[in-house]
């Protein structure tokens, strides 16, 4: 095990975009978890570090020694890994039949060795390292300039091509073959997904500095490890712990934004009270809890938000937050065994769905529907859900998208949500909707 990290305050006020643009230069393997473009509440953490595996033995259950370091006003994250878990190894993990992926099992992870932790509450600034290092890597981040140009490298939308693993007629059919299960009583809800390619090289900073101007959301985030990069402007949290506490917060619920303040209030609350929504909301509330319940304590498991309805740039969003007290000796083992993939990415019953979604999308979703973030020394974790992402590897870019299928479910309204969710990731890419995707009549 690596030696801790040593932490220390910055007396001087560092832009994090700044920091992040100087680091991708110098580093090939860098991470940035971003809190938003104009976050005034919250965490951000840019750095670097060397390849590992996952980190599975990282105790949650708090015990003594970091319940007293978190006592501090320090932040959350002071070493630890960064990276991200693919669905394919969730699903294989938990007895679901999967295609083949490409992915590393486990996913890709980074051992920190160089930390900065923005307090964007009152702009403090954190910077970690190994005690010999602290000085060297304090001094790379002071020199950072403290404000950023808001130019971002110019991108005609419509200028890069576009393959669609589906038409939206194939994704009806598909959407059909999932009632039909549902009305057989194999699954109550199916998360279906598809996929959109857009081939060729990407400028993986400049098509990330344009998703969050455009989407900024409180779970971004920039991932390269080993030359493959995760760009995410992802609103979902899937797991959360701290001081002993686990929490998810599944998204199920989507509408776009309107067209001016009267037509937006309109669809927000047409989200709020929409039957199918709400039932697709509350049984995946209902499957995090038994899942959490495996790694909790009895009794502990609490809904402390159902039907939430949160608001960012691009969509209405449909939120609860389940939570529970970590069992004794729980690891991160334990808590991805329990939980992952999550319940908002697969339907329910869980390992059903999972059988029948490998069947209907034939084909793997990779880090798509999978998680990322961090996972702290302490037992401290932050990770996201893999949703209104791009993938870029170094022949192309992919990004998924997909929604809740329940036998309420209309194959219009459905499709129409996925071109919802893909659509700003595409255009940070350059790239639109394909045209049968864009149409009117669907959309």
């Amino acid at each position: 095990m690596p030696e801790p990290l040593s932490a220390r305050i910055l007396l001087d006020r560092v832009a994090p975009e700044a920091l992040f643009l100087a680091l991708e230069r110098a580093c090939s393997d860098v991470f940035w978890l971003d809190a938003g473009a104009a976050a005034l509440e919250g965490w951000s953490f840019i750095g670097t570090g060397a390849p590992s595996s996952f980190p599975g033995e990282v105790r949650l259950d708090a015990p003594a020694a970091a319940r007293a370091a978190a006592a501090d006003a320090g932040p959350p994250l002071r070493g630890g890994w960064v990276g991200w878990y693919d669905y394919e190894s969730g699903a294989r993990a938990a007895g679901a039949p999967v295609a083949d992926a490409a992915d590393v099992p486990g996913g890709a992870w980074l051992r920190i060795s160089r930390l900065a932790a923005f307090d964007h509450a009152t702009g403090v600034v954190w910077v970690a390292a190994a005690e010999a290092d602290l000085d060297e890597w304090g001094l790379f981040v002071t020199r950072v300039a403290t404000t950023v140009s808001d130019d971002h490298p110019a991108v005609q939308v419509g200028s890069r091509r576009v393959e669609a693993r589906h038409t939206p007629t194939e994704y009806a059919a598909l959407i059909g073959r999932c009632r039909e299960l549902i009305r057989a009583g194999t699954a109550y809800q199916l998360c279906l997904t598809t996929r959109f390619t857009v081939p060729g090289a990407h400028d993986d900073v400049a098509v990330y500095r344009r998703l969050r101007s455009a989407t900024p959301a409180h779970h971004g985030g920039f991932v390269r490890i080993g030359g493959r990069s995760l760009l995410s402007a992802s609103p979902e949290q899937f797991l959360r712990a701290g001081g002993g506490v686990i929490r998810t917060r599944p998204i199920k619920g989507t509408r776009p934004r309107g067209a001016d303040a009267a037509h937006d209030a309109a669809l927000a609350s047409e989200l709020a009270v929409d039957a199918k929504e709400r039932a697709e909301n509350v049984m995946i509330v209902d499957l995090m809890r038994n899942d959490l319940s495996r790694v909790c304590e009895p009794g502990s498991i609490r809904v402390d938000a159902l039907w939430a309805i949160e608001t960012y740039p691009a969509v209405h969003q449909l939120v609860s937050t389940v939570s529970g007290k970590a069992a004794a000796g729980t690891t991160a083992n334990a808590l991805f065994e329990a939980s992952f993939p999550a319940g908002s990415m697969t339907g329910a019953p869980k390992l059903s769905a999972m059988t029948c979604l490998h069947d209907l999308e034939g084909a793997p979703r990779g880090v798509y529907a999978g998680c990322f973030g961090y996972i702290g020394d302490d037992g401290s974790l932050d990770l996201a859900m893999v949703i209104r992402s791009i993938v870029i590897d170094g022949a192309d870019a992919v990004v998924g998208a997909g929604g809740g299928i329940t036998w309420r479910s209309v194959a219009a309204s459905e499709v129409a949500e996925v071109a919802t969710k893909a659509r700003a990731p595409l255009a940070a890419l350059g790239a639109e909707m394909p045209a049968a995707w864009a149409s009117d009549i669907l959309n």
